[in-house]
């Protein structure tokens, strides 16, 4: 389950970009913005967050070809509510925290969807694993502010999260789900 929050949690927290020509950048509101995982543990949902993260977000939707998002995930930050899975979160068994302090997520494409629906074509690292992700997500822009929320779900055992008694998915599933909102404001 710690595997699964973390790379959920990871993805969510790893939106940020550097400044492109043609699109503007976005502020993020951390305040109303969030970043949050679901696995099932022993059949049960258990939901977390990652509390720190930053993001750079360059992006606009008539110029997708000079949007970029970037995003920092501090995994050590992540949290469920229940103490005793939290502090085994950050161990090696888990997120490893003390080798893999972060996790990134990098999008260097998007497509329309339409009707305010796009794809993020990225990159995803958590524990030094890099896999291609796609994180769909829906964005609602009214005049110098926007609104985006997605979801994907990843198998957390594509990145080594979950070790030893926990690698397998008999109590902690392998799909974890990212939950991302984010409300962000441009000059």
């Amino acid at each position: 389950m710690r595997n699964t929050l973390s790379a959920a949690l990871a993805l969510g927290a790893t939106i940020s970009a550097p400044a492109y020509a043609g699109a503007p950048v976005w502020s993020v509101n951390k305040a109303a913005s969030h970043l949050g995982f679901g696995v099932a543990v022993n059949n049960q949902g258990v939901k977390g967050e990652f509390r720190r993260w930053d993001a750079q977000i360059a992006f606009d939707p008539k110029a997708l070809n000079q949007s970029r998002v970037s995003a920092t995930i501090e995994m050590g930050s992540a949290v469920t509510g229940e103490a005793t899975r939290d502090q085994s979160l950050p161990t090696a068994d888990w997120f490893n925290t003390a080798a893999f302090p972060r996790a990134t997520f990098t999008a260097t494409s998007f497509k329309d969807l339409g009707g305010g629906r796009y794809q993020a074509i990225g990159d995803l690292t958590i524990r030094g694993v890099r896999r291609p992700v796609v994180l769909p997500f829906t964005l609602k822009i009214t005049g110098k502010s926007a609104q985006m929320q997605g979801s994907l779900t990843i198998n957390r055992g594509l990145f080594g999260v979950g070790q030893g008694q926990w690698k397998g998915a008999e109590m902690v599933a392998a799909n974890v789900q990212i939950n991302v909102t984010i409300n962000a404001t441009h000059p």
